[in-house]
Parts: C-alpha cells; sequence; structure tokens
C-alpha cells in the first residue's frame, strides 16, 4: 500500500531547511514538500538544503541524487540578516518580506531582527531600498532541528495571520459595496429602460 500523501508530505518536510525562502519556486518549504510527494517537483530545488538534503530525499523517496539545480541558487553556508539600525528608514519593506516574523520595527522607526528566528532566507536584502540589510555567518548551533522546527511553526502562524487578514478585508469591502447599493435604493425599472434605449440611440450607425 502506497503512502498518504500528507504523511509522506511532512516526512518530506521534516528533511527541509524551513527558511522559507521561495528558492525552490514554491511558497514556503511545505508546498514544495507537497509537490515533491505528488511526484511533481524534482529533489533538488533547494539550495539551502544542499547536497546533503538532496541525498536524504533521494533516500526517502528513493530517487536517484542529483546535483543542485543552479537555476534556483547556489548552496553556501546559512546567513543571517542583520539590520544597520543607524541607516534603517523604518520603510517595514523588511518586515513584509520576512516569512517567519523575525524582523521587528514600526513605520518610521528603527527594525530590528531577532537573529534567533531568522532562518536566513534573505528576502529582506533585495526588499530594502536602502541597503541597510547585512548578512552574517549564521551559528553552527542555530542549524538544527529545534530552530527549523520554530521556523516552519513562524511561518505557519504568518500564513494563518495573513489569510486571517485577507479574509476580514473581503468582508470589509463586502460589507462597504452592500452599504453603498442600499443607499442608492432601487433601480426603477422605467427609467432603467429608458437610459437603455437613450444609450441605443446615441450609439454610431455602422
Amino acid at each position: 500500500m502506497s503512502e498518504p500523501i500528507d504523511a509522506l508530505t511532512a516526512r518530506i518536510d521534516a528533511l527541509l531547511p524551513q527558511t522559507q525562502c521561495a528558492q525552490c519556486g514554491y511558497h514556503g518549504c511545505r508546498p514544495y514538500a507537497e509537490a515533491m510527494a505528488r511526484g511533481e517537483a524534482e529533489i533538488n530545488l533547494c539550495p539551502p538544503g544542499g547536497a546533503s538534503g538532496i541525498d536524504k530525499l533521494a533516500k526517502l523517496l528513493q530517487r536517484p541524487v542529483l546535483p543542485l539545480n543552479s537555476e534556483h541558487g547556489v548552496e553556501h553556508p546559512r546567513l543571517l540578516a542583520r539590520i544597520i539600525e543607524a541607516d534603517c528608514i523604518g520603510c517595514t519593506k523588511c518586515i513584509q518580506a520576512c516569512p517567519v516574523d523575525a524582523i521587528i520595527g514600526a513605520s518610521k522607526l528603527m527594525h530590528t531582527v531577532l537573529s534567533d528566528d531568522c532562518t536566513g532566507c534573505e528576502l529582506c536584502v533585495p526588499a530594502c531600498p536602502v541597503d541597510c540589510i547585512v548578512l552574517e555567518p549564521m551559528p553552527l548551533e542555530q542549524i538544527d532541528a529545534a530552530h527549523a522546527d520554530a521556523g516552519r511553526a513562524h511561518f505557519q502562524r504568518r500564513e494563518s495571520r495573513l489569510e486571517r487578514q485577507r479574509v476580514e478585508r473581503d468582508a470589509e469591502l463586502a460589507a462597504r459595496k452592500a452599504a453603498v447599493e442600499r443607499s442608492a435604493g432601487p433601480v426603477n425599472p422605467v427609467l432603467a429602460a429608458l437610459a437603455r434605449a437613450k444609450a441605443k440611440q446615441q450609439d454610431p450607425q455602422p
């Protein structure tokens, strides 16, 4: 009997670094794991996982070991983001880009990186308009299963929050639209028919 997709996805996801960097082309590690479980993605698309990660995935999925696909990046030591606080303008773009809520701050106020929560995804660097984010070597003790689990949990919480905000925003917009339509009152069918007839008369003849 073949393993259920959800169970296989969980086992694959457990082997991924949980940087949530999207270099693989998927929105986070879990979606990439799901694609691999369905046989829709190769095992060599994760630069942070590198050759070691590919080897583990190959053994789990019983697939041939492949070299890292260079179109998705190159393998290099994991890095942590650090904000040069004196140069930060408080634009919040890095906060919006961080997939694990590892950056705190407020609009027009200095931001800072919670280094223990940073996964090294590097997504904040291109988002910064004043180049005030530098990358530094990640301590080896931070590259472990506990930090990977924390990265996964932080990502899931952020995704849940963003989805909840989206639903609330859509509901608010729908309520506003309904209020506008109610305030406009019912459409008079006679006036509507006259307006259509007038518009048709004004259309240029072929």
